[in-house]
């Protein structure tokens, strides 16, 4: 019988298949983006933050088959259903076809592309992500050199498929990641 993921279960995880420090530190970001999504839906903010930390189960060791290890794995280590499926929901139109209908998948499949902007905004940000306005990080959409191998249509469609406008979403994932700045390397440049 599979239980609710919790973030402890999802580092222990994730440190089986995950070495690699910027893919540590995505799922942290991802994480900390999705606790704060799960609080704008109202949700159980901590299990969010597990199944955000997961997301990228496979990756490190697959990065050509993305999400085609992740599944069975996954299940045979205990995780529930739900948290599988919001993690293959992540890679929809891109290396699966789990479509994103709840909230949480919806939400993971947005900010998963949208983390790593912001992240990359902050960095480039004097005062890191502790000023960081969404403005600024619109701006940053816009430029398609800007980080340019994140996918704005994932995230303009992660946008629509919430029915949020795109300068929320990322008021909130900033707000999520705050917390965080110090592991994520956003915060205040010397």
């Amino acid at each position: 019988m599979s239980e609710k993921l919790t973030l402890a279960r999802a580092k222990e995880l994730l440190a089986a298949t995950t070495t690699e420090g910027h893919l540590v530190e995505h799922a942290l970001a991802v994480s900390a983006c999705m606790g704060a999504m799960a609080r704008h839906f109202g949700a159980d903010e901590a299990y969010w933050q597990a199944v955000g930390y997961l997301h990228d189960y496979d990756f490190e060791q697959f990065p050509d088959e993305h999400l085609r290890h992740t599944e069975q794995p996954l299940r045979d280590a205990g995780v529930d259903e739900e948290s599988i499926r919001a993690i293959l929901a992540h890679g929809y139109g891109l290396v699966t076809d789990v479509e994103p209908v709840t909230d949480m998948e919806k939400s993971i499949y947005t900010v998963d592309e949208l983390s790593g902007l912001i992240a990359a905004a902050a960095r480039v940000h004097p005062a890191g992500i502790a000023e960081l306005k969404p403005s600024s990080v619109r701006k940053k959409f816009k430029d398609k050199r800007f980080a340019a191998k994140i996918d704005r249509a994932v995230i303009q469609d992660g946008c629509d498929r919430l029915g949020m406008e795109l300068s929320d979403v990322i008021a909130l994932c900033i707000e999520g990641m705050k917390p965080f700045a110090a592991e994520l390397g956003i915060g205040p440049r010397a």
